[in-house]
């Protein structure tokens, strides 16, 4: 039995992000990671999935890891071992890798030696993964397979590949993590859920180290099909520069395009990353999480139920909304996400004209709509931005919508000293999440 558990750490003890591990589209580390998002350089393309064409689905547009390169990115796997996971779980599983090197944590556990060589116990290492659809390219090759070639359905290696759960838990066993390990599914606010259930495992002392992370390979026509039910103006149709298809809080928005790939974080206590010299990203204040319970598609319209979580995290915090120095957007590029977001500022902060709003960006036009993963790359971006001391680019912002007509530092990366932000997440089923961030 862990003893230590008995003993919570001390309340006052900030939470941060000392590690950032990610496979993204163009993206293969931390560093090209900031370097995408604080230029506004996107890595959304033309599609070059054949099925979407055989489907005629008038999709052109999204951000696409390509192909994963195994033997580069996880190179002690064993390949008969690699042969039977899918890209969701290699994919992961480097990220959960690189969040820890990032972090200087050496993988294996405290049997590599002390806390000051950065070595964790097993036990006190866990892991909260977030997925909004799980294993999307398993199911449909299972669905479309030849009864009578494959009449069971799928390959032999069906019970990794199907798992919603497995990427989390195959990294759990590659990093020898031994504590929490676990998937959550909330569509869109799942990363955001991911790192609050991350921060109450530290504070509560059940763990030294948590690595929150997200994976989404929605880049298949069934998911497609579902959003183009809804109508226009959610997928971004054709458009002669895909880079250009994501434009949120423009007058001329077009609806999001596609995103995939995994990215994981590295958290602990500040006292826990001190004494081990771990460099850090940014402090995580709070989480807080609201599911407005009142309609499954759409939110709050007027923006006081935003404002509302935004005022009661920041309070939670012990700073004020007048603090805030950037707000990283939801951001999808539709109309009902661009304008909630846009009033609850305003109600936020109904002293404020609009040339006093706090700057508010997204980086959807960068990675596209990752859904279970969004709210991850949000926080990672908000993080490095109050790292850097550097605001990042709205990119495709260039007429702004009358409702949205203020600061989305669209003229391109801005320096700026600023000490607090705040990360927004939305999701279908009326859910609405906030985090809170600090300058280290």
């Amino acid at each position: 039995m862990d003893s230590s558990r008995a003993h919570p750490p001390d309340p006052s003890d900030p939470i941060v992000l000392t590690g950032i591990g990610c496979v993204l589209p163009g993206t293969p580390d931390v560093q090209t990671f900031w370097s995408h998002v604080s230029t506004g350089t996107s890595q959304v393309s033309r599609l070059e999935k054949p099925a979407f064409a055989a489907a005629g689905l008038p999709v052109h547009a999204a951000a696409q890891l390509g192909g994963f390169d195994t033997a580069a990115r996880l190179p002690d796997l064993f390949p008969a071992h690699a042969a039977k996971y899918s890209r969701d779980i290699l994919a992961t599983m480097a990220a959960v890798r690189d969040a820890l090197a990032d972090a200087g944590i050496e993988r294996g556990g405290i049997e590599r030696g002390g806390i000051e060589r950065g070595g964790i116990a097993p036990e006190r290492l866990s892991i909260v993964q977030s997925s909004s659809r799980g294993p999307l390219s398993w199911w449909t090759e299972t669905i479309t397979a030849d009864p009578e070639s494959n009449p069971y359905g799928g390959k032999a290696t069906a019970m990794f590949r199907g798992l919603a759960g497995c990427p989390a838990t195959l990294s759990a066993i590659d990093v020898g993590a031994k504590g929490l390990v676990t998937t959550i599914s909330s569509a869109c606010v799942g990363g955001h859920h991911a790192i609050g259930l991350a921060l109450r495992e530290l504070r509560s002392g059940s763990a030294d180290v948590v690595l929150a992370g997200g994976h989404e390979f929605p880049v298949v026509p069934e998911v497609a099909r579902c959003y183009l039910a809804l109508g226009d103006g959610v997928l971004s149709p054709e458009s002669d520069d895909p880079a250009t298809a994501v434009r949120p809080y423009d007058r001329d928005r077009r609806g999001f395009a596609l995103g995939e790939g995994a990215m994981t974080l590295c958290l602990e206590r500040e006292s826990h990353a001190r004494a081990r010299g771990a460099r850090i990203y940014a402090r995580i204040l709070g989480h807080r999480a609201l599911n407005e319970a009142h309609h499954a598609t759409s939110m709050d319209l007027v923006g006081d139920v935003t404002a509302s979580v935004v005022a009661g995290v920041l309070d939670d915090a012990g700073r004020k909304p007048e603090e805030i120095g950037y707000v990283c957007g939801h951001g999808t590029a539709t109309r009902y996400n661009d304008i909630a977001e846009s009033r609850a500022l305003r109600r936020l902060l109904p002293r404020h004209d609009d040339a006093d709003l706090p700057p508010h960006g997204s980086n959807k036009p960068i990675y596209g709509h990752t859904f279970g993963m969004a709210g991850i790359i949000n926080v990672a971006a908000t993080s490095l931005m109050l790292h850097h001391q550097r605001l990042a680019p709205t990119a495709n912002h260039r007429t702004p919508d009358p409702e949205c007509d203020y600061d989305h530092v669209a003229e391109g990366p801005r320096d700026a000293e600023f000490d607090l932000a705040v990360s927004l997440s939305f999701a279908f089923g009326s859910q609405t999440s906030v985090m809170a961030l600090e300058h280290a």
